[in-house]
């Protein structure tokens, strides 16, 4: 009997043994893998609503984004920060309202800068998006337009000094990378971060459709029959498809698709000349020499206004997010109103990262909403200013907002001083075809007061360290 229990025993032992060995071997090769999920948010510059053929475009044709449509959810209703480039950017990084930082426009030559009461470049000592990454173990990385200065601002802090442990950018100080390199660069740097196992944020921040449009053969020839115009600006977006399928494709091929949230948005609405300009070509210190503004056919679904205007046509953009097990694959979200100031701390919740006690964002964390639970009224307003033209200039219908702010299910847009202002019910009006001011007098009363409040928080001027040697010689 005591042989048999020592036996009995002994079995149990081995047994557990090789149990315990096997759950080992089972962690170690989990630890092998990155354990919290990687972000890739690609940012077109000028890509409208309606360049998509998954939204219905008559002939630009994106299957590599249209491949985040059907894996994940498209949301129809995501604003950016601005009408144009650069503050809309400030607020991906920072999560605050651009003009907290005096940045209502492009960031263009120094005195140009100064005249408009702009800093050089944005704060790279504020609470940003990357640094915060960085710190907490997610090695970042930033390839393409950046433009939070300019190249023509040899003094300006490159993206190094705002959090990315690599990158490759134009519009920015020092090197410029040739726009189309992009794809290529992110690829080798998700190969070192799979090799390393170490979580990663990229920015991958496409030229595609911005001026001057840098026409490819072969892309063209896809789209022989088409109008010379129409024909340059669908080759343009078929060449940036290509090069974002490539990247999704990478992310395939090193088994990361799984643990990688993809994001596709535009920094903004397509532009368009204003008036009938005729088509040419001429050459840019960042990118190099291919076709103006003739060029830029991109439409925007519908919505009212392009780039530069405050109304949906200018700040309403594509806004896909592909998140297997986690973000419902084709799915439409028709209602939710989620802003670029609600990128920061949705990726920070997204990869585990607590904000500093410091810091106050002006967005919210819209984890639940990629997850499928709609948000279709904000409590939490959304602001905007920019430099407005009024009286209506005939040529630019829709460039006359100053400000504008979304509150719950109201937008309210006005002039440079308020004296003329419309009220749309956002939820249900996204073409803003129906003026509701007269009949909701007490709605526009509160909203022009909330305005007026806002802007008394807003700094009168930059702060002088965002200056270059240049601007303090002026």
């Amino acid at each position: 009997m005591d042989r048999f229990l020592r036996i009995l025993a002994m079995s149990f032992f081995v047994g557990s043994l090789l149990a315990c060995t096997e759950r080992t071997g089972k962690q170690s090769a989990k630890e092998g893998e990155p354990s919290r999920p990687n972000i890739l948010f690609i940012f077109a510059d000028d890509w409208g609503w309606g360049d998509l053929s998954a939204h219905g475009h008559p002939y630009v044709k994106t299957p590599n984004i249209d491949r985040l449509v059907a894996e994940g959810t498209d949301f129809h209703r995501f604003t950016v920060a601005s009408g144009v480039c650069s503050p809309s950017r400030a607020a991906v990084l920072s999560g605050h309202f651009p003009a907290r930082f005096n940045i209502n426009g492009h960031f263009a030559w120094v005195p140009q800068n100064a005249q408009r009461n702009m800093p050089d470049w944005l704060d790279n000592e504020a609470t940003l998006l990357p640094s915060l990454l960085q710190q907490s173990g997610y090695v970042t990385a930033h390839f393409g337009k950046w433009h939070l200065s300019n190249n023509m601002i040899p003094d300006s802090p490159t993206p190094a000094r705002y959090g990315y442990d690599t990158y490759g950018a134009f519009n920015c100080s020092g090197e410029q990378m040739p726009f189309y390199e992009d794809a290529d660069k992110t690829i080798e740097f998700m190969e070192n971060a799979r090799r390393e196992n170490q979580p990663f944020f990229i920015n991958l921040w496409i030229h595609e459709p911005h001026t001057p449009h840098h026409v490819i053969p072969k892309y063209q020839w896809g789209f022989r029959e088409l109008e010379e115009t129409d024909n340059i600006y669908a080759s343009v977006l078929s060449h940036a498809d290509e090069r974002i399928g490539k990247v999704l494709d990478a992310l395939d091929r090193l088994n990361l698709t799984e643990n990688t949230l993809v994001v596709f948005s535009s920094d903004n609405g397509p532009a368009r000349a204003a008036t009938p300009t005729a088509l040419e070509t001429y050459h840019d210190t960042a990118t190099g020499v291919g076709y103006n503004i003739a060029g830029s056919k991109g439409i925007t679904g519908g919505r009212k206004g392009y780039k530069a205007a405050l109304f949906e046509g200018g700040i309403g953009v594509p806004f896909i997010a592909r998140w297997p097990g986690k973000i419902k694959a084709g799915a439409v979200d028709s209602v939710s109103l989620i802003s670029a100031v609600d990128l920061l701390p949705t990726f920070c919740e997204i990869a585990g990262v607590q904000l500093p006690d410091s810091y106050s964002p002006d967005g919210i964390s819209q984890l639940g909403t990629l997850k499928g639970t709609p948000y279709p009224s904000r409590t939490k307003p959304l602001f905007w200013k920019m430099d407005g033209s009024w009286p209506i200039n005939k040529n630019k219908p829709y460039h006359w907002v100053s400000y504008a702010i979304v509150d719950q299910n109201w937008k309210l847009v006005g002039n440079s001083d308020l004296s003329y202002v419309e009220l749309y019910d956002i939820t249900k009006d996204v073409y803003e075809q129906h003026d509701l001011k007269e009949e909701n007098t007490e709605v526009v009363e509160r909203l022009v007061h909330q305005i007026e409040e806002w802007q008394s928080s807003l700094p009168d001027k930059p702060d002088n360290k965002l200056f270059s040697e240049e601007r303090n010689r002026l």
